[in-house]
Order: structure tokens, then sequence, then C-alpha cells
């Protein structure tokens, strides 16, 4: 497979993922949404674990990045590695908001 091909596979597949993240992430938002529009404990303690997820997440993937940076991992890994932390949390939220 020559070189470019490689990077086209590369490219198609990780923008395929973050596609798809950015896909599950609205859906979260929406239940999010219905979740808080209806008020009351549920809504004030969604709001509460929704700005304490985002902050515990930006956290644990610039952590992954500076691992990534500091053992000699290309953009690549990185770019993988970071995307697989905010897909974990994403699901993790459909799973609990759906149940």
């Amino acid at each position: 497979m020559s070189n470019a091909l490689r990077a086209w596979n590369y490219w198609f597949a990780a923008s395929s993922q973050a596609a798809m993240l950015a896909f599950e992430a609205q859906t979260v938002m929406a239940l999010r949404l219905m979740r808080i529009a209806a008020g009351g404990a549920s809504a004030r303690s969604e709001a509460q674990r929704m700005v304490t997820e985002k902050v515990q997440a930006i956290a644990e993937a610039q952590a992954a990045a500076a691992v990534g940076a500091m053992t000699g991992r290309n953009s690549r890994q990185i770019g993988k590695k970071i995307v697989g932390v905010y897909k974990k949390r994403v699901r993790g939220n459909r799973r609990r908001l759906t149940r």
C-alpha cells in the first residue's frame, strides 16, 4: 500500500470516528436537555453532573495527551486516545440517560 493511501485510510477512519462521536454527543445533549426541561431535583443534579463531568473529561484528555507526548507517541496515536476518552464518557452518559 502506498504512503498516500495509508495516510488517507487513517484520516478517513479518524474522521469517521469523530463524526460518530459528534452524533452520539448530540444525542446525549438532547437527552440531558429533556431531563433539565422536566425540572425538579433530577434537573438540578443533571446540571451539576454535566459541569463536573466536562471538567473531569478535559482533565483526562489533557493528561492522555501529555502522557502520549512524553512517551513519544505520534499525533495519530494521541488523537485516537483523546477521542477514546470522550467516547467512553459520552457512551456512559447515553446509557445512564436512557435507563
